[in-house]
């Protein structure tokens, strides 16, 4: 983390409300989800915020679960470093975020490499992640470990085919998007500047 003395006035309002957004109920079920995914012995960190921001911050698991997304052979990050010095970890996650993207994760979701490393926005860092699932769990690929119930599957395209004349009879319907004119008349209104009669 940055050295960075304490953030006073308005900086301090909104770092709070980004902290709000933080849920501890999701880290745990995200940190289940990285242990099983990766299919290695890694320990589990104690819960909160701080602890899954070191516990992701080198970038080493989170190349090693878009690795895992991926059939072997396939794997999008070659060489996964277990370096200290704080460049190669920053690296390491702005791989994970590319590759996330390939992936099809949207830009909209992914967060930014200071977000994870300076632990400016960890709420952030779970929203890539549940994308990253839910995409996961959507592409059904045999990839995926872990219960499928912990992430939303994406909704699948669904297109319809018209014929013409399906098309041309469309064209002679109103829509009741468009209302109605029934029931409507001009009975009842007065010219206007008049004062309105109340009997």
């Amino acid at each position: 983390m940055a050295n960075r003395g304490p953030s006073y006035g308005l900086s301090r309002e909104v770092q709070e409300k980004i902290e709000q957004k933080y849920d501890p109920e999701l880290e745990s079920r995200l940190v289940n989800w990285i242990i099983i995914q990766c299919g290695e012995q890694i320990e589990h960190p104690p819960p909160g915020r701080q602890h899954f921001q070191t516990w992701l911050m080198d970038g080493t698991l989170l190349c090693k679960l878009i690795n895992s997304l991926h059939p072997k052979g396939n794997e999008p990050i070659a060489k996964i470093s277990e370096s200290k010095m704080a460049f190669k970890q920053m690296e390491q996650i702005s791989q994970f975020l590319k590759a996330a993207e390939i992936y099809g994760v949207r830009t909209t979701d992914i967060f930014q490499t200071v977000d994870l490393w300076e632990g400016k926005d960890m709420a952030a860092v779970q929203r890539t992640l549940m994308a990253l699932g839910s995409l996961a769990v959507t592409k059904d690929d045999g990839c995926y470990r872990g219960d499928p119930s912990w992430f939303h599957r994406k909704a699948q395209q669904n297109r319809r085919g018209f014929s013409e004349e399906q098309l041309r009879q469309g064209q002679n319907v109103i829509g009741l998007q468009m209302g109605s004119n029934k029931g409507a008349s001009q009975s009842g209104m007065t010219g206007y500047g008049m004062p309105r009669q109340i009997i």
